[in-house]
């Protein structure tokens, strides 16, 4: 495996993105093949940082994956130059139950690949006592490799001198200092950054944050102290549901994870993307249809004017399978209320109704035991995967498709459900456990 680091904070909002962006696209830039990961269950990242490298970033995940998985997806970056990994949350936060191979932490990714921990430290509001902070992390556990920090948002030239003294009294390297700029901010909605498509000018705001961390941070001490060493055994990323998958792929429908694409491929099958949005209907041919998640509330009023969209997802409904997850289960249920309390009706090939006007957060891992079949999968198959939406169900008279439980086994009443070939899901499936 090629060396590597890992970008974390000591929580969200630090600035960490950022950090990994700048990164990625300045040591490719110099000429590198850099693998970019993401720790921990994100479907937004990976494709920004696709966009600053120019390879996919692959998702490694200690809850959800088994180490077989794990090992094959770390296998991606065989070939490459150096490998940059985006944390999740804080570096150490995790869940209480530990999943197949840890508790979703991104110090467990870390440990696992050999990689040292660059900390980005918000030091706004404090001066020494920010290298207690950092001193914290880097001690908290001893046999996890620190590289050291980079120290965001410092107010000015005193500022950062007397951040350096906290740091050099802790004995902690100090690798960069980011004066505070409002402008590097990625803009966001209410799932955290919008996607990658959406971004007016990405390109250019990406390039802006690697001159930027030129300027102000050490990139040849941080390409040293890059580390690794590990074996990646390369193995199956994932078994295709069907040897033809048609799959919705716009701004309305995004959310898919590149191993399982990756691993689609990979075994033969052929994925033939099509645009709802757009108003395209999927591939009469295909033997699977498959919506991903995405955010189908703000493109509601279209979605439900695609008419040759709608007629081609019920037509493949009559006699072969329709998936939907998230925002996919949504399109399919028989209608969505937007954020302004209006109703559009969705296809209909499930009795599910949703609404976004009184929002409420679902986060967190899932392990779903599957009661009935869907695409890919047998009835009682364990499923690991994760919901991240702020819609509340209204109705849902199918079927249950699973029994579905949170990281600690407290049950969800997001089962997920089932009419004829159609079924649908809360969670975004990450793996099918060992």
């Amino acid at each position: 495996m090629p060396p590597g680091l890992l970008v974390s904070a000591p929580a969200s909002g630090s600035g960490k993105t950022t950090v990994a962006l700048g990164l990625l696209r300045a040591f490719a830039e110099d000429g590198l093949a850099v693998q970019p990961f993401k720790s921990g269950p994100d479907y937004i990242d990976p494709a920004f940082h696709r966009a600053a490298c120019g390879r996919a970033s692959y998702n490694l995940d200690s809850w959800a994956m088994g180490e077989g998985l794990f090992s094959a997806v770390a296998a991606t970056a065989l070939g490459a130059d150096l490998c940059v990994a985006e944390g999740s949350m804080g570096l150490y936060d995790g869940v209480a139950t530990q999943g197949l191979s840890g508790f979703g932490s991104s110090a467990e990714t870390a440990r696992a690949m050999g990689w040292p921990v660059l900390l980005v430290l918000d030091v706004g509001g404090q001066a020494q006592s920010a290298a207690a902070v950092a001193l914290g992390f880097a001690a908290y556990a001893p046999d996890l490799r620190f590289m050291g920090v980079i120290l965001n948002r410092v107010a000015s030239p005193r500022h950062e001198r007397l951040v350096r003294l906290g740091m050099e009294r802790a004995g902690l390297a100090v690798l960069g200092a980011l004066p505070r700029r409002g402008e590097l901010k990625l803009p966001e909605r209410h799932l955290g950054l919008i996607q990658a498509v959406e971004h007016p000018d990405l390109d250019a705001a990406i390039a802006g944050y690697a001159a930027f961390l030129r300027a102000h941070v050490d990139l040849a001490a941080i390409r040293t102290g890059a580390q690794g060493g590990v074996r990646a055994r390369p193995g199956a990323l994932a078994r295709p549901p069907a040897q033809r998958v048609a799959l919705a792929q716009d701004e309305a429908f995004s959310f898919a994870y590149p191993h399982l694409l990756e691993g689609w491929r990979a075994a033969g099958a052929e994925i033939l993307p099509f645009s709802p949005l757009a108003d395209e209907p999927p591939d009469a041919g295909a033997d699977l249809v498959w919506l991903p998640g995405g955010y189908p509330e703000l493109h509601a009023g279209r979605l439900a004017q695609a008419s040759r969209f709608m007629n081609g997802l019920r037509a493949h409904a009559r006699t072969r399978p329709v998936h939907g997850e998230c925002g996919g289960y949504m399109a399919l249920g028989a209608a969505l209320i937007d954020a302004g309390g209006v109703r559009h009706q969705m296809a209909g090939l499930l009795g599910l109704a949703t609404s976004y006007e009184a929002r409420r957060l679902h986060l967190g891992y899932r392990r779903a035991t599957l009661e009935q079949a869907m695409p890919g999968h047998a009835a009682g198959t364990a499923l690991r995967g994760h919901e991240f939406h702020y819609s509340t169900i209204l109705e849902q008279p199918d079927a249950p498709l699973a029994r579905v439980a949170d990281a600690d086994g407290a049950p969800t009443p997001e089962t997920g459900s089932r009419r004829g070939h159609a079924t649908g899901t809360f969670f975004h499936l990450i793996a099918e456990e060992p």
